[in-house]
């Protein structure tokens, strides 16, 4: 599976919108059609002819102006129709239902050409949006360094695929360091956010001498930028953020949480997640804090996989409420190539989840290399925490 963000676009969480799209704009039709014939096959007191005034408020809905009215006067026209075959002296009746029935359709293509106009507009945002956040999250190399990486990334069809997750694997001098983070709330402040904890990382990825000090950076980006622009949206919005390291030269991988979902780690047919004694809160958090950052070091060899995410995964719940069991999926995947996993995950959490994937949904598999990682000798791994 190509590490891209595009690969594999959002489907609809539950049923079918074309089906429903399609129902909605025959509405209006099966009521001009089924309004006469029930008020035919009814005794005169039945008046089904009033449900006519309905066609042209459903048509609102779905048609563009023009169409609207064109199905008003179908209305109007079934009404006349009506009224004739029922016979008798009803022009009285029969003007005041025609010049009711005009008035709703007036409003209802009022309304329609309203409809069309915001959702060009929101069109035109999306569009924008979409833009800018397939500019800031580009596909991931297959492969940096001694690990292999494949993601699997869609944002949420709420909110017209302009999520708040974010994430970055770059090349350093002795190893691979990752980002992988969730921004508070979605739209463009959301990007706006991520783009600012992106360039942070960026920068200071290849030149901080530890995890903690790119922590720093991050909390430092966005304090400043809140200085700048008070004003902002993006200003008030915090983030979760896991941070990791993979040294070239040691079988072992580093982690920093600031209030993200904690990883797991595969290794053969052993499955766990990684415990952090004191996770560091989240990124850019109204709350004074002074604690330092904590980073755990957990062995990762050669074979070894570990899989980010974020709440996206690890909220979903199914109709009863119990929450995605990641651990045992991934024990049973054990076996399935590398390249399989995040499709498998999609497809799982999307006949898992009780309403589809209604959330950001991203996950990062890294798996350690073979020879790779085994082209020098490693140091014994180290199993605790180290603080910073």
């Amino acid at each position: 599976m190509p590490a891209d963000p595009t690969a594999h676009p959002r489907r609809a969480p539950t049923g079918h919108p074309e089906f429903r799209y399609l129902l909605g704009r025959a509405l209006p039709f099966l009521v001009i059609v089924l309004a006469p014939l029930a008020d035919a096959l009814t005794p005169p007191a039945e008046r089904f002819d009033r449900f006519l005034i309905a066609a042209p408020a459903l048509a609102a809905a779905t048609w563009s102006a023009r169409g609207t009215a064109a199905i008003g006067a179908l209305a109007m026209a079934a009404t006349g129709f009506t009224a004739a075959a029922r016979g008798g002296d009803l022009h009285p009746a029969l003007l005041g239902n025609e010049v009711l029935l005009s008035v709703v359709v007036l409003a209802a293509a009022v309304s329609a050409h309203l409809r069309e106009r915001r959702e060009t507009e929101l069109r035109q945002v999306g569009a924008v949006a979409e833009a800018a956040q397939s500019a800031l999250l580009r596909p991931l190399p297959p492969r940096l360094g001694t690990v292999d990486l494949r993601l699997l990334y869609e944002a949420s069809a709420a909110c017209a695929h302009v999520g708040g997750d974010f994430y970055k694997a770059l090349e350093v001098r002795d190893g691979v360091r990752i980002m992988i983070g969730d921004v508070q709330g979605k739209g463009l402040p959301a990007v706006e956010a991520a783009s600012l904890l992106l360039g942070s990382f960026r920068e200071a990825a290849y030149t901080a001498p530890d995890l903690p000090a790119i922590a720093r950076r991050l909390e430092a980006s966005m304090a400043h930028y809140a200085e700048r622009a008070p004003e902002s949206e993006a200003a008030d919005r915090f983030s979760t953020v896991l941070l990791a390291e993979i040294p070239d030269d040691r079988p072992v991988i580093r982690l920093l949480s600031c209030g993200h979902p904690a990883p797991v780690v595969q290794r053969g047919g052993t499955v766990e997640t990684v415990e952090f004694s004191a996770p560091s809160v989240p990124v850019h958090l109204p709350v004074p804090v002074d604690a330092p950052f904590t980073v755990e070091e957990v062995p990762f060899g050669p074979g070894d996989r570990l899989l980010m995410f974020t709440d996206g995964v690890s909220e979903a719940r199914d109709e009863s409420g119990a929450f995605y069991p990641l651990e045992r999926r991934l024990r049973a995947w054990a076996d399935e190539p590398t390249d399989r996993i995040p499709e498998l995950l999609r497809e799982d959490l999307d006949r898992f989840a009780a309403h589809g994937l209604d959330d950001d949904t991203t996950a990062l598999l890294v798996v350690r290399d073979g020879p790779a990682a085994g082209r020098r000798t490693p140091s014994p791994p180290l199993a605790g925490s180290l603080r910073a």
